[in-house]
């Protein structure tokens, strides 16, 4: 998975390279086929904003939060990426597992019952 950074009007210390790297690693145990991540690290005033965009199979998961701290930030937002993802996952596996029956199962079905 390629991560990218971009920090406007901040740098990027370590430390928030290993927090972001760590829940993102944790998201891509939940998603499958993620492909980018674009962090992006904003300092405005007293504000500090992190936004946080998750390419996954044609689909972009994109969370953003704002703190007085940057850690905090980058924090919140990585816990609302989580819970879309979860929320994606969720979504595709219902649609996957309620796909209806060929023709020739469910008429196959019917004979064995009306058999019995």
């Amino acid at each position: 998975m390629i991560i990218e950074y971009t920090g406007r009007h901040t740098t990027i210390t370590q430390n928030l390279k290993t927090q972001a790297e760590e829940g993102i690693a944790r998201i891509g145990k939940v998603t499958n086929r993620c492909t980018h991540v674009h962090v992006t690290l904003t300092e405005d005033k007293y504000r500090k904003h992190a936004e946080l965009t998750m390419q996954c199979r044609g689909e972009s998961l994109v969370a953003r939060c704002e703190s007085t701290t940057m850690e905090q930030a980058l924090h919140d937002a990585l816990i609302k990426l989580e819970t879309q993802a979860v929320r994606h996952k969720e979504k595709n596996a219902t649609v996957r597992d309620h796909t209806p029956k060929p023709a020739d199962v469910v008429a196959t079905d019917q004979l064995d019952i009306a058999a019995a």
